[in-house]
């Protein structure tokens, strides 16, 4: 086989406001994987998150570019469970989004090559998926006006990222959109992506519990095992694992029975892939732990490929995979969202011309 990436800077079309700052762009890796016998090729996305993944940003290029010469001496996986085995090989666990990237390119040019990685119903029959609509953090009137085009955009899971800084504003907004629905009408969940207090996050969920909130992810910051578990018990809104779960490849089951969370939140390409995510879902079920996937600012690549895992899975849940239009330069795609459902219609859609020559 052969390999070779690119870099994509992909730009977001508003400031998208979280707690950790604004973000403005996206650098991400496509990756190319040509099987050189037949010269089918498949795609795949290296997509780290600063201030998240544990891959290291100063380095990653000169490990993608090792994998890349390491590939030529490899024969082309015939299973999944080959190309899980390989990615980690190739990979290691220091560098879960290269793990992820080739995971994904391999299982698309086993499949012959068209951004089929799973043979299931998303793909094939254009099963839907119901995703929550994200409301980014901004000023009162901002987070309003996107709460209403989620609802008129007939979501009926809405998440809110929310912090300490200016949170009786923002239960304002939330109070505004339960008042007119139900629980059983629309789901509200809250991503405080660690920015509570510590000592105040119980009164700030004693706070959000009239509201009906079906869970919050990440209350407080990650490593605070003692207090984390303290707060999943004694919560009055269920608490979702977040940003908890990256870079515990190897202590996950310790983890989830010291913290006992309600729920976890699973990120592929912060996590390592599809073989860690399933792993994490072995376990949640064993223990009754509830569980979604997200999508982690992938271009539709990335996407494509958790959408179609997503579906593989699939628990009944709503699901975080409403990302496609955050971009102005993205990989156009047949993903849609219609109704607060992702799809995947017309198979021909692919346009790879925002990546130049790379493909051709």
């Amino acid at each position: 086989m052969q390999g070779s990436y690119i870099r994509h800077r992909l730009k977001f079309s508003f400031k998208a406001g979280t707690s950790r700052g604004v973000l403005e762009e996206k650098l991400v890796y496509i990756i190319k994987i040509t099987d050189s016998d037949n010269r089918l090729y498949g795609l795949g996305e290296c997509a780290p998150m600063a201030g998240l993944s544990i891959d290291d940003f100063d380095t990653i290029e000169e490990k993608l570019d090792e994998c890349m010469v390491r590939l030529a001496d490899k024969m082309r996986p015939k299973s999944p469970t080959e190309i899980y085995r390989l990615s980690e090989e190739l990979a290691g666990r220091e560098y879960p989004a290269i793990r992820f990237g080739l995971e994904m390119a391999l299982l698309d040019l086993l499949h012959g090559g068209k951004r089929l990685l799973f043979r299931n119903s998303f793909y094939l029959a254009r099963a839907p998926i119901p995703v929550n609509g994200l409301i980014w953090m901004g000023s009162e009137q901002h987070m309003m006006k996107q709460g209403k085009e989620k609802i008129n955009a007939r979501f009926r899971c809405i998440k809110m990222k929310v912090s300490a800084i200016d949170f009786n504003m923002e239960l304002r907004v939330l109070k505004t959109l339960r008042a007119g629905f139900k629980e059983a009408d629309l789901t509200l969940r809250v991503d405080a992506n660690g920015s509570f207090p510590v000592v105040d996050a119980l009164d700030y969920l004693k706070k959000l519990a009239p509201l009906g909130i079906h869970s919050i992810e990440q209350p407080i910051k990650p490593g605070n095992k003692t207090d984390m578990a303290r707060l999943c018990r004694n919560a009055p809104v269920p608490v979702a694992l977040d940003e908890e779960l990256i870079g515990m490849s190897s202590d996950k089951k310790n983890l989830l029975s010291a913290i006992r969370p309600q729920y976890i939140v699973l990120k592929p390409s912060l996590l390592g892939g599809f073989m860690e995510t399933l792993e994490w879902i072995k376990l949640a079920n064993e223990m009754n732990i509830g569980w979604w996937i997200t999508s982690a600012l992938e271009s539709n690549v990335g996407l494509n490929a958790i959408a179609q895992f997503t579906s593989e899975v699939d628990n009944g849940m709503v699901h975080g995979l409403g990302t496609g239009g955050l971009f102005t330069n993205n990989i156009a795609s047949p993903l849609k969202i219609v109704e607060g459902n992702l799809l995947y219609l017309d198979k021909n859609s692919w346009n790879y011309s925002v990546l130049g020559d790379f493909l051709k």
